[in-house]
C-alpha cells in the first residue's frame, strides 16, 4: 500500500495526469503505409474493446484502395487480441488474402486466423 502511495505521489510530482498514468497498456496504434506494390497495416499494442471497431473502420476505409495490391498485416508488436479482434483480423485476411509479418508471440494468432479454427486463446497473441 505504501509503495502504491509513493508511486502515485511520484506521478503527481512528475505532472503525469491521473487519466494518463496507465493508459499505454490498453491502447492500440494502427499505422498504415501505402506504396505502388501494396498497403501495410502495423498493429502495436492490444486489440480489444473500442480498438476492434477502430481497426474494422480503418480496414473498411482502405479495402477499396487495394485494387490488386498486396496487403501486409504486421503483428510483431501486437501483444493481445480478444475474440472480436481476432474475428476482425480473420475478416481482413479472408477479404484480402493478407500476408502476415509476425513474431514468435503473434505467430499463433496468425495461424488461428488463417486456419479459421476459432480456438481463441485469451492471452498474449
Amino acid at each position: 500500500m505504501r509503495h502504491e502511495m509513493r508511486l502515485a505521489g511520484l506521478a503527481r510530482h512528475l505532472h503525469i495526469p491521473r487519466r494518463r498514468r496507465r493508459t499505454g497498456q490498453h491502447t492500440l496504434r494502427i499505422s498504415i503505409q501505402e506504396n505502388e506494390n501494396g498497403i501495410g497495416f502495423t498493429l502495436v499494442g492490444r486489440l480489444a474493446g473500442p480498438w476492434v471497431a477502430e481497426l474494422d473502420r480503418a480496414w473498411k476505409e482502405w479495402a477499396p484502395r487495394l485494387n490488386g495490391k498486396k496487403l501486409s498485416l504486421d503483428l510483431r508488436d501486437l501483444t493481445y487480441s480478444d475474440v472480436w479482434g481476432t474475428q476482425v483480423l480473420r475478416d481482413i485476411y479472408t477479404g484480402s488474402s493478407a500476408e502476415f509479418v509476425t513474431s514468435l508471440y503473434s505467430r499463433q494468432l496468425a495461424d488461428e486466423i488463417t486456419n479459421g479454427n476459432g480456438n481463441h486463446t485469451n492471452g498474449r497473441a
